[in-house]
């Protein structure tokens, strides 16, 4: 059993990561959101014990099977980002590829190209909408947690061809992230 798995967090294959998830008809589900969101919350601290995540880190709840539209993203410059029923609603065109890791995927490492601006629509526990502009290592984050709400998973964006490679062959190489 993995590190991962033994923190509760679901793995590679499970049926939850394909499956999408249900919105939050808020603010009548406020309790329900304010359960989940705190559930990751506490995810997230039992997660972070684990060692450093230096290029921040985000969970989403079909992570913790729970088929809700509620992600938690943690930046070293943003901080906490609480995210219910996220929509992406604009990309740029210019890209990068890095390398990305996945709480569910936690001893692979996959290269995978992602938008470098992006705004996404999402609601409050009160029901009101925003929309966020998030730039290159946060829009990276945003969106690996937004496609594990569609049931994605980041092995899905990379290119034909490209395989993850083992955490010990990655040791953090490539170009590095900017926040």
């Amino acid at each position: 059993m993995s590190e991962m798995e033994n923190l509760g967090i679901v793995q590679a294959g499970h049926p939850t990561l394909a499956s999408t998830s249900e919105p939050f008809n808020l603010p009548g589900e406020i309790d329900e959101a304010a359960r989940i969101i705190s559930l990751l919350g506490a995810k997230l601290e039992e997660v972070r014990k684990t060692g450093p995540f230096a290029k921040g880190m985000g969970i989403a709840a079909p992570q913790i099977g729970i088929l809700r539209a509620a992600a938690l993203i943690d930046t070293s410059d943003a901080g906490l980002i609480v995210l219910l029923n996220p929509r992406l609603t604009a990309a740029s065109p210019e890209s990068n590829d890095r390398y990305e890791g996945c709480l569910s995927f936690f001893d692979v490492r996959g290269l995978v190209p992602r938008p470098l601006a992006i705004t996404v629509k999402y609601e409050d526990l009160s029901g009101a909408v925003a929309l966020g502009s998030f730039t290159e290592a946060t829009a990276r984050l945003v969106c690996h947690e937004i496609d594990h709400l569609n049931g994605m998973v980041y092995t899905a964006r990379m290119q034909p061809g490209v395989m993850p490679i083992p955490v010990e062959e990655y040791k953090q190489e490539g170009k590095p992230w900017t926040y």
